[in-house]
């Protein structure tokens, strides 16, 4: 076994149930997990599967760092989400006391102002602020590739008509929205947006759309970047999300086949099944495809 291999593997997790499910994943590999849980967003469940875990605040990357080289971790990965609007919240800067080494990390964001807050951008100043440091980080994916949804029907009818439109229109929207890094989500409904995902995350975006639709039946299409990253932000989707869509209104999700992580497969396909909803799996290029039909119908 490579050295490498044989060391523990560094966890950064966020909100959610993947960094769960990623070190549970880890771990049946045979590999210890050394865990930073970020604060007010990670499950205190992951300090009974992981190694050794701390709990840290948004602002202390320095501590990360050092809980990652006392375990000897040469190899991390992210997993889970950043709600980043928090950074936004009044007093950030003193609640989350950034330490010096998230200081010189974010340097053209938080001292000279001449960087942008994008999520690539910062994910990307993370990544090569620890490479500098010998940790490399690499896909969550790459440690539980079985999440990635494969391509297809997964649940409810095969669209048509002016479903399909609705489908087409929303899969060139969502990719222009992921290509200005700003969101990877739409809801649209007869080829009219009804409602853009930016910082505030899928699930608002998707209740906002149903405030903005009362009649519902409108479509949420989630796709990845056109320059994604699959060390980070990539598109989730679990039984949550299709709560919020029923909670909503909306009535069809589409996804990115190979790019998107799809947790408890076996759930979410009972959800879909009891409350109707179509789920779709898509590649960009089927988009022809669907273009076809769309006019045949």
């Amino acid at each position: 076994m490579d050295h490498a291999e044989s060391n523990p593997v560094a966890l950064l997790a966020g909100w959610g149930n993947l960094p769960i499910v990623v070190a549970n994943a880890i771990k049946r590999s045979g590999r210890p997990v050394v865990c930073a849980a970020v604060k007010d967003h990670a499950d205190p469940v992951l300090e009974e599967i992981c190694n050794e875990t701390i709990w840290v605040g948004l602002g202390q990357l320095g501590r990360v760092k050092h809980h990652f080289l006392k375990h000897r971790a040469s190899q991390a990965t992210m997993a889970g989400k950043i709600h980043k609007v928090r950074l936004f919240d009044r007093g950030a800067m003193w609640k989350h006391r950034p330490d010096w080494f998230c200081i010189r990390t974010f340097a053209p964001q938080m001292i000279w102002g001449s960087g942008d807050r994008k999520d690539d951008t910062l994910l990307m100043a993370i990544v090569r602020g620890f490479a500098r440091q010998g940790i490399t980080f690499l896909p969550a994916t790459d440690f539980a590739p079985e999440l990635l949804v494969k391509f297809g029907m997964i649940a409810g009818a095969e669209p048509r008509g002016k479903l399909l439109r609705d489908i087409e229109f929303g899969w060139k929207m969502a990719k222009e929205l992921g290509r200005l890094d700003i969101g990877q989500s739409v809801a649209v409904k007869n080829q009219a947006v009804l409602a853009l995902e930016a910082i505030e995350g899928t699930d608002a975006c998707i209740e906002r759309a149903g405030k903005l639709c009362k009649a519902g039946g409108f479509t949420i299409v989630k796709v990845a970047k056109p320059q994604q990253d699959m060390r980070f932000d990539v598109p989730t989707i679990g039984v949550g999300t299709l709560q919020t869509m029923v909670d909503a209104g909306a009535s069809t999700l589409v996804i990115e086949a190979e790019k998107t992580i799809l947790l408890d497969e076996p759930a979410v396909l009972e959800f879909a099944k009891r409350h109707r909803l179509t789920i779709l799996a898509m590649k960009e290029d089927c988009l022809a495809d669907l273009a076809t039909s769309t006019e045949a119908a």
